[in-house]
Parts: C-alpha cells; structure tokens; sequence
C-alpha cells in the first residue's frame, strides 16, 4: 500500500491541528480552509466519506478574552474554548456551505470514545449523519473538561474516532511532512522515515516535543494515534498540512510517513468484541434469527424468545438458540428491560411498545460476531 492508496479508501477521518488553521493572531487562515475544504469536496465528489477532526476553539478563544499573552489557568483555557468553539464551527460552516456540504458540529471526549453506552451512541450518530451525506466537524469538548487540557489530545481523538466509525485511513495533517529520524529542524542529518510497519521503541525514540506556540501536539501524540489506529485496521498518513490542497499533494506523492494498518477494521472490531468485552446477559433466539445471523444479519426484536441477566446498553451479551448452542456474541442496543418488553415484537412496533422510536436491531450485524 502507497499513501495514495490509503487516500482513496471509503472511509477518511481528516485531522487538522491549530497551527495550521489559526494564525498567530488568534484568527483563522481563511484561505488555507477553503482549500482543504476544495480537497475533501473533491474526496466526496469520487464517493468517499469524510469525518474532519478539528483543534483550534481555545486558539481562537484565547484573544477575543485577552488570554494571548500570557499563561492561562485551566478555566481560563475553558472559558477560551467555549469562546473559540463559536469561530471554530462558524469557519468550518461557511466554508463547506460554499460546496453545498452541510457540516455538523460533534463535541466529545476520550471517555465518549470508552463508555461502550456513550461510545454506541456516539458512532450512531456519526454513521447518520455520514448517511445523510454531512460531514461531522469532531473536537474535543474542552469546555466541560474536568481535568487539565493535555497535549496532543486531539490527535489521540481522532484516532479514536477513526477506530469508533471504522474508517480505513486517517490523516494527520502537521507542520512536519512525516517523521525524521531525529527533529530536523535542530539535526541536519535527521532522515526522513517514509513507511513505519511497527512502532517499537526505536520509532517512539525518534518523537520530540509539541512544534509551534498555537499547536500542543507533537510527534509523540501523532505516533500514540498512529499505534491506536493501526492496530484497530485503520492505516495512518502523517503529511504537511500547511501548503495548499494538502491532501490532493500527499495523493501526488508529497513527502510523508506511511503506518499501513495492521489487519482490516472490520476484522479488527470482530476480534475486540470476541476477546476483550466480559459477558453481561443472554439473548435466546429462535432457528429463524439463528439463520439470520450465519447470513450475516442483525438481530431483530422479533427473533427473540427469552432475555436473561441483567445489562445496559452497549454491554456484551451472548447469542444463544433455544437448544443452548452459542451463536454469537454482540452488544446489545437496549438495556435488559426494554429488550425482554421488545422480544417477539415486530421492528413497527418498538415504538408502541416503549414509547420512543428506538433502532431497529437489538443486536446490529457491525457489534456482532459469530461464535
């Protein structure tokens, strides 16, 4: 695999840092958007989807409260964000508008991206709006942090979005065109490293301190989002971000460093849900669902004879048949109580039944897998 491989998957979570959007004044480099947003226009247009996950709300903030001069305390740096995140989305809305691609604002943090209910949840409605043809804008929601802003956050979120909406590239647009051996900005026989297959201790060495005043991430973070999103089947590409159409460059051979992903990202959440989730309750289903599911279906209400145990939604459950044979092990998307009151039922019905319009699938076919 290439980097201009990687570029034309279906799936591309785009990263952009605050150096690259926001000046040194504290204002957005218009011009720079619009022509990345020209890039994802473009990705879009041949049939790709495209999530954007965005630094710069405290960027943008830190000014207009007079903060820019000097260090600020964590509710300073809060306050600057719930300031900055109003230019932040307005910038990325205008500017896809002028494509006629309506953007839609997600605020999350790390433990959306780890609470199985809240990270449910989160990856519905990123799949919806995907769907519907949006482009989500992620950042991190700085503003109701309840510990100090750490580094580089959000290139460790945007690998964890990449994971949660199983994309198959992500990039990571930087003020550096990959990584080097040593910084070269400070070693002249510093080399450029174009491929890394592993990320062992000789490639961790290589990662230095965060780059720019506005930015807060640096190579180490980039090289932590790298090793989450590879591993979970999602390749990585490291660029510059900086010249104009960034991304139609990297696809034209520009200089950057390539992580190809380590096993597919369907493949890789299949393996997660097997191994990694303990078992919260039972779902016992009739030969109709059973066949359903070894067709690569969901399981819907209707296939249900029994729900034993008791357990929240996104918790694991196994699949059993009515002899007690294991089917499949999946999470489940409803709790124990309402998914015993929809059993039996007809997907027409869920909403009668519990007074909400639910999802259709107690177990959807992407959080399942065949036992």
């Amino acid at each position: 695999m290439t980097a201009a491989d990687a570029l034309r998957a279906r799936r591309i979570v785009l990263k952009v840092g605050s150096a690259l959007l926001v000046d040194p004044q504290g204002e957005v480099r218009s011009a720079w958007l619009a022509a990345l947003v020209a890039d994802i226009a473009r990705l879009r247009a041949r049939g790709q989807q495209v999530v954007v996950v965005t630094s710069g709300a405290i960027a943008l903030g830190r000014p207009r409260l007079g903060l820019a001069r000097r260090v600020a305390r964590l509710e300073e740096k809060q306050a600057a964000a719930a300031t900055g995140q109003i230019r932040l989305a307005g910038a990325w809305q205008a500017a896809l508008a002028g494509h006629r691609i309506e953007a839609a604002q997600i605020l999350i943090t790390l433990d959306d991206t780890e609470a199985r209910r809240r990270y449910l949840n989160a990856r519905a409605t990123l799949e919806t709006l995907l769907r519907l043809h949006a482009v989500p804008v992620v950042n991190e929601n700085d503003t109701v942090a309840t510990t100090e802003i750490r580094i580089g956050d959000n290139d460790r979120l945007s690998a964890r979005v990449a994971v949660m909406v199983s994309a198959e590239t992500l990039v990571l647009l930087s003020d550096v065109d990959g990584l080097y051996t040593a910084n070269p900005r400070l070693d002249p026989a510093a080399r450029h490293v174009p491929v890394v297959d592993e990320i062992g201790p000789s490639i961790v060495a290589m990662a230095g301190g965060a780059g720019s005043a506005v930015g807060t991430g640096g190579m180490a973070t980039k090289l932590e989002a790298a090793r989450i999103a590879t591993r979970a089947g999602c390749a990585v590409v490291l660029g510059l971000g900086s010249v104009e159409r960034p991304v139609e460059a990297l696809e034209s051979g520009a200089r950057c460093t390539l992580f190809p992903a380590r096993t597919s990202p369907r493949r890789a959440r299949k393996e997660w849900i097997a191994a990694s989730l303990g078992v919260a309750g039972v779902l016992v289903i009739d030969e109709g669902a059973v066949g359903a599911l070894r067709r690569g279906g969901s399981l819907l209400p209707a296939g249900i004879r029994q729900v034993e145990g008791s357990f929240e939604k996104g918790d694991a459950v196994v699949i059993r048949s009515t002899e007690g044979a294991a089917i499949a092990k999946g999470l489940a998307g409803y709790d124990a109580a309402d998914a015993a009151r929809l059993a039996g039922r007809r997907t027409e019905e869920i909403e009668a039944v519990l007074g909400w319009r639910g999802r259709d699938e107690i177990v959807h076919r992407d959080d399942l897998v065949l036992l």
